[in-house]
C-alpha cells in the first residue's frame, strides 16, 4: 500500500482530550445507544455534542439509527458520556475502530460501560418490546476486537468468566422493579451481520443457549473488560428472530420497536444511574 493511501486509526488520547475539553465534565458512566434508541439522548441534560467526524481517525457511521456522536452531560444528575451510534465489523472497519469509542470513554474517566442494543428474540417469552438484562453472551461473530498489539492499559488475555457485573445487574433489577418495568435476564448471541439470520441459524443459536441475537455489543464488552471497566447491558427486543414470527424482518421494523421500547428503558436508566453513583460505581 502506498504511503499516501494508508488510513490512520483513531488517536485515542487526542480524541479523549477533545471530548473532555468540550464536554467540561468527567463522566462516571459511558452509555452506548443501540439501533432505534437514539431518543434516549433527549434525556441528557445540558448536552454538549462532539461528532465522530471531528475526532481524529474516527470514520462516520453508516447505519440508519446510529447518529455518530458523543454527548457529554447529565442524566438524573449523574455525569455521563452518551454515545449515539456505534461501529460494527460489518461496516468494513477494523478492530481499532470498533473498539475506539470504548477506549475514548475510558480515557475520559468512565469506569462503567452501559450498553444498549436492538435484538431479535429467540426465547419465546421475549416478544417485541421486551427489555432483557444481558447476563452472559456467546460470541459467534468470529472477529477479535483485541486483535493486534495490546492497547495501553488493557490485558492481553482478559478473564471473561463474569463479563457483566453482578452487582450492577442487581441494581438494574431493583430500578426496574421500582419503575414497574418488566425485566428478565438472558444470554446475548453475537453474529457478524449485516444480514438477518436464517431460520436454521436461529435454531442453531437456540441450541447454543442464546436467548436473543444481535450484531453488536460483544466486541465492546471484551474491550471494556480488557481495560478493567465494569459492564452492564440491556437488549431491546425489536422482532421475533427468523422462523419464529410472521413475515419478513427489516431494519425499519427494528427502528420502530426500538423507539417504542426506548421510553421504558429511559425511565429505567434514570432510576438506575443515581443508584450506581450512590453505590460508588463509576
Amino acid at each position: 500500500m502506498a504511503e499516501r493511501d494508508r488510513v490512520e486509526g483513531p488517536r485515542i488520547g487526542e480524541c479523549a482530550r477533545m471530548v473532555a475539553e468540550e464536554g467540561g465534565l468527567r463522566p462516571s458512566v459511558h452509555l452506548v445507544l443501540g439501533s432505534g434508541l437514539a431518543t434516549l439522548a433527549d434525556r441528557v441534560e445540558g448536552a454538549v455534542h462532539v461528532h465522530f467526524s471531528r475526532l481524529p481517525g474516527f470514520p462516520g457511521t453508516s447505519v440508519e439509527g446510529h447518529e455518530g456522536c458523543f454527548l457529554v452531560g447529565r442524566i438524573a444528575g449523574v455525569p455521563v458520556l452518551v454515545q449515539s451510534g456505534r461501529f460494527h465489523f460489518y461496516e468494513g472497519v477494523g478492530a481499532d475502530v470498533v473498539a475506539a469509542p470504548v477506549r475514548v470513554g475510558r480515557a475520559v474517566g468512565a469506569e462503567t460501560l452501559v450498553l444498549t442494543n436492538a435484538v431479535g428474540g429467540i426465547r419465546r417469552d421475549l416478544a417485541p418490546g421486551s427489555i432483557m438484562l444481558v447476563d452472559d453472551h456467546i460470541s459467534l461473530g468470529f472477529r477479535a476486537p483485541l486483535a493486534g498489539p495490546a492497547a495501553d492499559g488493557e490485558e492481553r488475555f482478559p478473564d471473561m468468566s463474569a463479563p457483566y457485573d453482578p452487582w450492577l445487574m442487581e441494581l438494574a433489577e431493583a430500578a426496574a422493579l421500582q419503575a414497574g418495568i418488566p425485566l428478565s435476564r438472558g444470554t446475548y448471541g453475537w453474529v457478524g451481520g449485516p444480514n438477518f439470520e436464517t431460520p436454521a441459524e436461529v435454531r442453531a443459536l437456540r441450541a447454543t443457549g442464546a436467548d436473543v441475537v444481535g450484531m453488536s455489543t460483544v466486541p465492546e464488552v471484551i474491550v471494556a473488560r480488557a481495560g478493567g471497566q465494569r459492564v452492564l447491558a440491556f437488549s431491546v427486543v425489536t422482532n421475533a428472530a427468523a422462523g419464529l414470527g410472521d413475515g419478513a424482518i427489516d431494519h425499519e421494523e427494528v427502528m420502530a420497536y426500538g423507539e417504542g421500547a426506548g421510553e421504558g428503558l429511559g425511565v429505567l436508566l434514570e432510576g438506575l444511574l443515581p443508584r450506581m453513583a450512590g453505590d460508588g460505581y463509576g
